[in-house]
């Protein structure tokens, strides 16, 4: 498929597209744009803002595990049967617990990460459409195996989103 790819581009290359006597091509690097640009930064804080009350609840609850296991493990020499039974079905309730409040946490911010992924991703898009209107590319490639340094607008990229509130 990706030697497809290869063969395409390079016919691209030999024929005009457009009337222009050379076909423009640039690449932006997707990665880059997701994790660098402004907006990334900005849904990034904003969803460590969002989820850090419930962060700090995970580890206090998983410091207050460890605490129970480690007085359980000091402790149950000493304890009555009973007793040791009883701290012991504590420990795995509040085990269960801890692993069914970090798996819904895991799962809400994998899902909001999501979300504010694809917004990057779709004001990033409009950006690259702008550029390539505007210094008349006639094709902007995300994904490659290489990419010529001359050809890569990640920085152009990067510059305008900086721009966007």
């Amino acid at each position: 498929m990706r030697w497809m790819i290869v063969v395409v581009l390079a016919g691209l290359s030999c024929f005009p597209l457009s009337g222009s006597a050379q076909t423009r091509i640039g690449f932006v690097n997707a990665e880059r744009v997701t994790r660098e640009s402004a907006p990334a930064v900005r849904a990034f804080k904003r969803l460590e803002r969002e989820f850090e009350k419930r962060q700090t609840e995970l580890r206090k609850l998983e410091t207050g595990l460890q605490s129970v296991q480690s007085q359980l493990e000091r402790n149950s020499v000493s304890l009555s049967e009973a007793d040791r039974r009883t701290r012991e079905r504590e420990f795995l309730d509040l085990s269960r617990e801890f692993q069914r409040k970090d798996r819904a946490f895991r799962e809400d911010y994998a899902q909001r990460q999501n979300e504010e992924l694809i917004g990057i991703q779709d004001l990033a898009n409009r950006v690259i459409s702008q550029i390539a209107e505007r210094e008349r590319y006639d094709l902007i490639l995300q994904e490659a195996v290489y990419a010529n340094p001359e050809i890569d607008i990640t920085e152009k990229v990067l510059k305008a989103l900086a721009e966007v509130k």
